[in-house]
């Protein structure tokens, strides 16, 4: 693998991470538990979209065959993407997107810290702007994770369910490939493994003080790095894909 399609490959996880988890937050919008939510989580929509355009963009840049970040966002099949599973998963109620956003922040809040120091100088201006709005997500679902736990014996069970059904996804996120291998030699990126007690470390902390018990689980889901995807994905883009499909190159 060159460097080249190094890059473009780890551009599109992290591009697609965002577009994935940025459409599922958007699906909130009107339906949240109370206005000042639904504005919370369509901002951090918003959020997640940006960076998705950011990070799509560039790599339509170092791929060179002139697609765009609207190309690699509607174009794309099923197959052709690499967002981790969790981001595709469906919103359910509120307490699991809470427990999926603590889980995702608290990742991103690592990796975009470890990713604005890359030699890259693309990526590092993207990953630091990213970084500032991941702070808030972190926040917001720490804060609500707080909440629900020591909150009724509802909201409480609830959120713990949520973290058990999620927690099979958590691997998955640090998962490394030989793209990831290549960059590491250039100094663009590092070893996502370097991360991942501290990721524990702090999840830990939230969800004990929050009277969440970590979930004992054996087997853990994979695919993405490979395109292989749950049955939810297939169903978000055609939704999500519907307009480019229906009027393809349309222009206003």
């Amino acid at each position: 693998m060159t460097l080249q399609e190094a890059l473009f490959n780890y551009l599109l996880r992290l591009g697609d991470n965002a577009l994935i988890q940025g459409h599922r937050l958007s699906e909130w919008c009107s339906k949240a538990p109370v206005l000042e939510e639904d504005l919370a989580l369509t901002n951090m929509a918003l959020d997640q979209i940006g960076a998705a355009q950011a990070f799509l963009k560039y790599a339509g840049a170092i791929e060179n065959k002139g697609r765009s970040e609207d190309d690699l966002a509607y174009k794309r099949a099923e197959r052709q993407f690499f967002n981790n599973l969790m981001t595709e998963l469906p919103i359910g109620d509120f307490s699991f997107t809470i427990a999926k956003q603590l889980l995702l922040s608290s990742f991103e809040f690592f990796l975009f810290r470890g990713l604005s120091q890359s030699k890259d100088q693309t990526i590092a201006n993207i990953a630091a702007k990213t970084l500032k709005e991941v702070h808030y997500h972190l926040a917001h679902s720490r804060d609500w994770c707080f909440r629900l736990g020591k909150g009724t014996e509802v909201s409480h069970e609830k959120l713990q369910n949520s973290v058990n059904a999620l927690w099979m996804y958590t691997d998955e996120l640090f998962e490394m490939g030989e793209a990831d291998e290549v960059l590491m030699e250039a100094g663009i990126v590092f070893s996502l493994k370097e991360i991942k007690p501290k990721w524990l470390e702090l999840v830990s902390g939230i969800l004990d003080d929050a009277n969440i018990a970590l979930p004992n689980v054996d087997y853990m889901q994979t695919g993405s790095r490979k395109g292989i995807h749950t049955e939810h994905l297939g169903h978000l883009l055609s939704e999500m894909q519907f307009l480019q499909r229906a009027y393809p190159d349309a222009s206003w």
